[in-house]
């Protein structure tokens, strides 16, 4: 075929943060959609590319892995070059650790943060979405929470979302650059890491040990499926720009749900009843445990349109399934789940 009856060709797109848990799965959403995907992933001397390393050839025909470090100012500019839209997901999460190595977050989060937007600006990008996180409002003082909650840096890893939202902020007020905040509240799925509450529980589980060790168990979150926090990130990089430059987005459910009855529902789906045990290194400095978070996306979904498809029910079996796969709970370490 030639001139009018080649196909168009799909939008270039960058991601960051491609390997991670939430990451991997935009990546296989934008390639299903048509999309060539240049996707950044931590290099490490293993040669590993992170989850993307479990996802079958046939979803990443149209991907081309780049092994960099978000830290790095010349790989982020190569990365962003030709992308039409670019998707910033690469953060150092888990909370605990933020307490023992605060500069890494900085340096991560913030500083990377930075170089991406430096990036864009120079590149002429049409659009970044950048990835805040529910944790940047510690403890509710209403609820359900809007964007216009104040922030509460109750962590070193909050206090650097925290710092990159407002890049993202004052990048779009000086600049004028295309940015879209997207804040998720909880996701939860296939291929998260037993850092996070759920997989430490159904890994556990997973591998036949009935005493489960957890932090604090009467703290509630508002739990989104990894699959409509995909599409939350679509709907901001697709979207007018008229309905979303400039503006911080939440995805979420609007339902709380406290970590003892996570505990219930998916120890009833095992088929089983179990010992809840407080292990030391889960729980927070007290100051700095956030005891409520629960969202309202009417903004996003006026905006855009987007709406949780996934009800807690369904998520939770369909990650159940996942983890209970051989393959994927042998990546794991159940008795060292934190």
């Amino acid at each position: 075929m030639t001139g009018a009856d080649e196909p168009a060709t799909p939008e270039v797109v960058a991601v960051t943060g491609a390997g991670g848990f939430i990451g991997s799965h935009l990546v296989e959403a934008l390639v299903a959609r048509g999309h060539r995907v240049k996707a950044l992933v931590h290099y490490n001397g293993l040669g590993s590319y992170g989850w993307l390393d479990t996802v079958p050839p046939a979803h990443l025909d149209r991907v081309e892995v780049i092994a960099g470090d978000i830290r790095d100012r010349g790989t982020v500019q190569r990365l962003v070059a030709d992308a039409g839209v670019v998707y910033h997901l690469a953060a150092l999460g888990g909370i605990p650790y933020s307490y023992l190595a605060p500069q890494s977050y900085v340096d991560t989060n913030v500083v990377g943060t930075l170089n991406v937007l430096e990036a864009v600006r120079t590149a002429g990008t049409g659009r970044v979405v950048v990835t805040s996180t529910s944790e940047v409002y510690g403890t509710a003082v209403s609820v359900p929470m809007t964007e216009s909650h104040r922030l509460r840096g109750q962590s070193p890893y909050a206090a650097s979302k925290i710092a990159a939202d407002k890049l993202a902020e004052s990048f779009h007020l000086s600049f004028g650059l295309p940015v879209v905040t997207l804040r998720p509240f909880n996701t939860y799925g296939p291929r998260q890491s037993t850092r996070a509450v759920i997989p430490t529980i159904i890994s556990q589980l997973a591998a036949g040990v009935r005493r489960i060790e957890l932090g604090a168990v009467n703290t509630t979150r508002d739990l989104l499926f990894v699959a409509d926090t995909v599409a939350a990130f679509i709907a901001a990089g697709t979207a007018p720009g008229d309905a979303v430059l400039g503006e911080t987005l939440q995805a979420a459910t609007g339902q709380e749900t406290s970590v003892a009855e996570l505990v219930r529902r998916i120890a009833a789906a095992f088929g089983t009843t179990v010992e809840i045990a407080v292990a030391d290194e889960r729980l927070r400095p007290a100051n700095s445990e956030v005891g409520r978070l629960v969202g309202d996306s009417a903004l996003l979904r006026g905006r855009t349109g987007w709406h949780p498809a996934v009800t807690l029910d369904d998520g939770l079996k369909q990650t159940i399934e996942w983890f209970v796969d051989p393959a994927n709970l042998a990546r794991y370490r159940p008795e060292r789940a934190v």
